[in-house]
């Protein structure tokens, strides 16, 4: 397993791919906080916070997490090895965290450059460090919650095809849906109080909650209870090759 794990890692971070899907990933946030003229710019709110980069990253994650699980199964299907890899001494589910957990370490990899900027808003804070440090590291948190949930769904949207662009766009479309839908069909308030059952069924209300700075129980279950369910469907999808 440990060897499938360095395996993935390594390929992904040996192709011009990967360093594209990272290099996007912080040059899109860095000019929504400190170049483009928007609410979250930080030098025009003139505020000691990174908020913006909470805000935006989940939005820039819906691509690249896709970018970093479709070749997951899906390579290994087009080009055939996905037999070989299947006869390997460890059992599916080995197979699949191997390969998950290679693409949350990738997620991190990305994450951690954006210190960065955590950095220099604290200098830039008056006083210096006048920053929310709790609601900053809670935000983080659910960032990681947030590129590990949409890793496993696009673990398990590149186990059902043998092309990886099929794969990519599944998986934005995918993990759109469970971060948006549930509060669209909210927001409709049609349901009367069994519409804040549905909103608890999105990504986006956890994420938020988790934001905030306060780590509640609920929003790790809800967090951890997805990503279980999608790596199991992943494991019954390889399965279904003995049926």
């Amino acid at each position: 397993m440990y060897s499938l794990f360095l395996k993935e890692i390594k390929g992904f971070l040996n192709s011009l791919t990967g360093y594209v899907v990272m290099a996007v990933f912080l040059v899109l946030t860095a000019l929504f906080l400190w170049v483009f003229p928007m609410s979250d710019n930080i030098l025009q709110k003139g505020f000691a916070d990174i908020n913006g980069l909470f805000d935006i990253a989940p939005i820039v994650f819906l691509l690249l997490i896709p970018a970093i699980t479709m070749r997951s199964f899906a390579e290994e299907r087009k080009t055939g090895t996905i037999e070989l890899l299947l006869t390997y001494p460890i059992t599916d589910m080995k197979i699949i965290l191997a390969k998950y957990f290679a693409s949350i370490v990738l997620v991190v990899i990305s994450l951690i450059p954006t210190l960065v900027y955590f950095f220099t808003v604290y200098q830039l804070g008056y006083p210096k460090g006048n920053i929310d440090m709790g609601a900053m590291w809670g935000s983080y948190l659910g960032l990681l919650f947030l590129g590990a949930t949409f890793a496993s769904i696009g673990i398990f949207v590149s186990s059902m095809t043998d092309n990886q662009i099929i794969a990519f766009i599944f998986s934005v479309l995918l993990c759109f849906l469970m971060w948006l839908s549930f509060d669209f069909i909210y927001s409709f308030n049609i349901f009367g109080s069994f519409g804040y059952v549905i909103k608890n069924l999105g990504i986006s209300h956890h994420y938020a909650s988790i934001s905030r700075g306060v780590v509640d129980s609920r929003d790790i279950i809800y967090f951890l209870s997805v990503i279980v369910l999608f790596l199991y469907m992943s494991r019954l999808r390889l399965q279904s090759r003995n049926w």
